[in-house]
């Protein structure tokens, strides 16, 4: 399949607010998502990347890039909503995605990519590991900031 991938633009929010409803079972409204896209579209740390065919688009990734002083933590990135159209999976498309996104890290001087993805995604799970992700022994905490 010939994807075609690129850095998101305000054109393509919507398409990107569907395809992360549908993958991930959410109800980001349309609206907050392009206020939001455009008060950090400047933000050199603040990267989307799409996956289209034929001008859709079925494959999508949030990138961050997480500069620090720490010598042995570095420059790195974190990723979320990794995700590829329901129909589009099992062609290699998240792989071809992933090569994108290092492609932008490396450039970044990021010396490590980092992810979360829901215990319940085991097929993303072993795309991460064939393409060289590790788990680390360690859990992901949140709190909800009132």
């Amino acid at each position: 399949m010939n994807t075609k991938f690129s850095i998101a633009t305000i054109a393509d929010v919507e398409g990107i607010v569907d395809l992360c409803n549908e993958c991930f079972f959410e109800n980001t409204d349309k609206k907050s998502a392009k206020d939001m896209f455009e008060k950090t579209k400047n933000d050199p740390n603040q990267i989307y990347v799409i996956g289209k065919i034929d001008d859709k688009i079925i494959a999508h990734t949030k990138i961050t890039i997480i500069p620090t002083i720490f010598h042995d933590m570095g420059t790195y990135a974190i990723l979320n909503h990794v995700c590829v159209k329901e129909e589009y999976r099992r062609h290699k498309i998240a792989t071809h995605l992933l090569n994108e996104v290092s492609k932008i890290c490396k450039e970044k001087g990021c010396i490590s990519i980092k992810l979360w993805s829901g215990n319940q995604r085991k097929p993303a799970h072993a795309c991460y590991r064939e393409y060289g992700f590790e788990i680390f022994e360690c859990g992901f905490f949140e709190k909800k900031i009132k």
